[in-house]
């Protein structure tokens, strides 16, 4: 199921757009046997910010669902752990010190962002929580401790550089436009599949670590060992995310749960379905936001705030009634 909405989505998404063109000029469009401004619009936009889309999408959820199954919180997101603060940070850094303000340009500033972001909270996470073998309360307290520290820092540095908040905020929102295409996709796919294949080899550890640290440490888990391939795995995955689409939300939250309702809480089943599930959403709100306010288009993100935040309301409420 997930596989056949990754396909439609896709289709809709070279089919559909803010210019009305045919089905038939598009397959000719694909096939390179239309007009140059056929040509242009599908192959220059249309394909790229589609593969944009599929991408980002399943690397954003497959993310979510690791992060998720490590510190079993339901309501986890790669925000919860200090990756996109660390990105943002980065991001802002490499516009206000160095003048790069394409996204080619900032592109392995926003990795080594989201990089450094998980560093801290690893470590940070270990020594708080050196008894209990870093646990997951100690993850996630460590990950909104450095998460606001770096916040402070970016919104130090927006409120002294007027430019670089005008690039930041197109990238904050998430695109699938503003120049992204081959230039970045090509270096970054080798590092967000190294990610994709980390994360599903993950997925025993992960479904033991579900049962509890203790049943866990039974078993002959290390937890530590398990927390550093999670998070490594997450590293790959958001940074190659925010440098391919921006910050984009919701996805890492909504997707796993989705999915849960129709795989069930086997991660070797969950992850490759979430990577689907993850590019289908993203590229489906990206359809949407050309299609809304035609001729003009909403940012990507902004349809996903629109759309994600009932939805993460509605989570919430199911959850708290279940913990009745």
């Amino acid at each position: 199921m997930a596989i056949g909405a990754c396909v439609l989505s896709v289709v809709l998404s070279l089919f559909v757009g803010g210019l009305g063109l045919d089905p038939a000029t598009v397959w000719e469009a694909l096939r390179g046997s239309a007009g140059a401004e056929a040509e242009a619009v599908v192959l220059g936009q249309r394909v790229p910010r589609t593969v944009l889309g599929v991408l980002g999408g399943a690397a954003l959820a497959t993310a979510g669902a690791v992060i998720q199954g490590h510190t079993r919180n339901p309501l986890a997101d790669p925000g919860l752990l200090g990756v996109t603060a660390g990105a943002s940070l980065a991001v802002v850094l490499a516009v206000s010190v160095f003048g790069l303000a394409t996204p080619g340009g900032y592109l392995w500033f926003a990795f080594g962002g989201a990089a450094l972001g998980s560093v801290l909270v690893t470590a940070l996470g270990l020594v708080t929580g050196r008894r209990r073998d870093g646990s997951p309360a100690a993850l996630v307290l460590a990950g909104a401790g450095i998460s606001a520290l770096l916040s402070t820092i970016t919104g130090v540095v927006l409120l002294l550089d007027v430019t670089t908040l005008d690039v930041f905020r197109f990238w904050t929102v998430g695109s699938l436009t503003g120049g992204r295409g081959t230039e970045v996709i090509l270096p970054v796919t080798p590092l967000l599949l190294a990610g994709l294949v980390l994360a599903v080899a993950h997925a025993p550890t992960l479904n033991t670590l579900s049962l509890g640290d203790d049943v866990a440490r039974s078993l002959g888990s290390g937890l530590v060992s398990a927390r550093l391939v999670g998070l490594t795995a997450v590293t790959l995955l958001v940074g190659s995310a925010t440098a391919l689409v921006g910050s984009l939300g919701f996805i890492g939250l909504i997707a796993p749960h989705v999915v849960r309702r129709f795989s069930g809480p086997d991660h070797r089943v969950l992850l490759p379905v979430c990577a689907f599930a993850g590019g289908s959403l993203v590229v489906l709100a990206d359809v949407v936001g050309r299609m809304v306010v035609r001729p003009a288009e909403l940012p990507v993100g902004i349809v996903l705030a629109v759309v994600g935040g009932p939805i993460f309301l509605l989570v919430v409420v199911r959850l708290l009634r279940g913990a009745r």
